[in-house]
């Protein structure tokens, strides 16, 4: 597979318009000149998952092609909230949560992309040119667009259908990410199939403002763990980035089979060609290479030995020693265990924790514990003990 063909075909749904031939013909264009690849990121939370790394792998793929991989930090847009995917208008973040998420966005962004070769990463915050817009310039962008065309986005339109409100602050999100697309000069931009709208306001705008319009290359929506939803970490089917090797390791070794060349496909650079024939070791082997990814290969050859173990016995004290450990001094007593599995990063959030807990899922010290509102009384009674949910997600409570 040469240069340009990954490029275009490994883990690409669509280049509107025109295709790989598009893209090739946009490169003998511009001659010797770096093709601009803009991917903007809102920094809506604080972490990555393994979903968001199939367009930051495409960015660093189009980097080491030699391109310049524009990394646009959704700063201003952020305080406005993307409409895609949401039945209803999504909470508005402060600048100051916005700046948090955008430092963690970074330091994760680290794993994949080139931040040192000079020239083949612009960082930018679309705060730069967006805080400076006048009401005559927001003015000219939404006369770019009718309501009808606003209805034709399919979020809006379902909103509209089913008399759900749709603020008017909403209809600036695709029009402001457009805008982006100007100030940037892109030649192509980076998007899940669900910005596809997005992207090709980017277009309309550039052509507003005489440039020539962006390519669109639509990247594919990873399939999370449940295999039936786009990877979330509210749907709790994610890999997070930060997550330890053990529990990254075990979450992926659980990848049902039908999406193993996909997660392969879209996460890694194995060639499928050369994956084992048997279900289950393919399942071990992309465990073990995504967590060497972002671990190395020791701790992931080390977190499927743990894993290994842990499977192997289910007697607690014989695997404290091989789980991460959770210091929980700093929280408040008395406690809901929902809360500290929360904390612990075992489950996003405290209703599904109860639901874990109420479902037998949840141990601490190997006693099965049921009531969805248990209370932990002191941090005596849980220090040194073994917090576990399901069979493979433990914890080492340390004070």
């Amino acid at each position: 597979m040469d240069g340009l063909e990954r490029l275009t075909t490994q883990g690409v749904e669509e280049i509107f318009p025109g295709g790989a031939v598009a893209l090739a013909e946009r490169l003998k264009s511009v001659g010797d000149r770096p093709l601009r690849i803009k991917l903007g990121i809102d920094p809506t939370r604080p972490d990555l998952h393994l979903g968001h790394t199939v367009a930051l792998r495409k960015l660093r793929q189009f980097q080491d092609a030699g391109h310049t991989a524009i990394l646009l930090i959704g700063d201003f847009t952020a305080l406005i909230g993307d409409p895609t995917g949401k039945s209803k208008t999504r909470p508005r973040l402060s600048p100051e949560e916005i700046e948090e998420n955008a430092k963690t966005y970074l330091d994760q962004a680290k794993l994949i992309l080139d931040f040192e070769t000079p020239g083949r990463l612009e960082l930018r915050r679309n705060s730069e040119w967006l805080s400076d817009l006048s009401l005559q310039n927001i003015i000219e962008l939404l006369a770019s667009m009718t309501v009808g065309q606003m209805l034709a986005k399919e979020d809006f339109g379902e909103r509209y259908a089913a008399k759900t409100p749709i603020a008017l602050h909403e209809f600036l999100y695709p029009l402001m990410q457009g805008y982006d697309s100007v100030a940037l000069q892109a030649d192509v931009e980076l998007g899940g199939t669900d910005q596809r709208f997005n992207l090709l306001v980017g277009r309309d705008i550039q052509t507003l403002h005489k440039q020539t319009p962006q390519l669109c290359l639509i990247l594919p929506l990873l399939v999370g763990l449940d295999g039936f939803q786009k990877m979330s970490k509210s749907l709790d089917n994610y890999v997070g980035l930060t997550m330890d090797p053990l529990t990254m390791y075990s979450r992926l070794e659980k990848v049902r089979d039908d999406l193993i060349e996909r997660y392969f496909s879209l996460l890694t650079d194995v060639e499928i060609a050369t994956l084992p024939s048997h279900a289950r070791e393919r399942q071990k082997h992309l465990a073990l290479t995504i967590t060497a990814q972002y671990h190395g290969q020791e701790a992931a050859q080390k977190a499927q030995q743990d894993a290994i173990a842990l499977t192997a016995t289910s007697r607690t004290n014989e695997i404290s020693d091989q789980v991460p450990g959770f210091a929980f001094g700093h929280l408040n007593f008395p406690l809901r265990l929902a809360e500290l599995l929360k904390e612990a990063g075992l489950c996003p959030s405290n209703s599904q924790a109860r639901t874990q807990i109420s479902g037998g899922g949840v141990r601490i010290e190997g006693e099965k514990i049921t009531d969805p509102e248990f209370l932990i009384p002191d941090p005596e009674s849980i220090e040194g003990k073994i917090l576990q949910l399901g069979k493979k997600q433990f914890r080492r409570l340390i004070r």
